[in-house]
């Protein structure tokens, strides 16, 4: 699993979450797509690397700019009732 951080500019409320999330969506089979537009960042989850000019893209023709691409490798976080000692 790989985990991709954006800085997006331009987004201002939940709506333009909301725009950037579905573009994302639309252009990729990603698992998990988000948007904060007080931190100016989307991080997507995904099985495999995306293209990263292509994400740029499908951002950009929602009249948003990603201004950085980060990309670093994901666990999921596992949740247990019973810690081992």
């Amino acid at each position: 699993m790989i985990k991709i951080i954006l800085d997006v500019e331009g987004m201002a409320c939940g709506m333009c979450e909301a725009h950037v999330n579905d573009a994302v969506r639309r252009a990729f089979p990603v698992k998990k797509v988000s948007s904060s537009h007080t931190k100016g960042k989307t991080e997507i989850i995904s099985e495999a690397p995306l293209d990263e000019e292509k994400l740029k893209a499908a951002v950009s023709a929602t009249g948003y700019t990603v201004t950085a691409v980060k990309t670093e490798p994901y666990e999921k976080k596992s949740f247990t009732l019973f810690k081992r000692v």
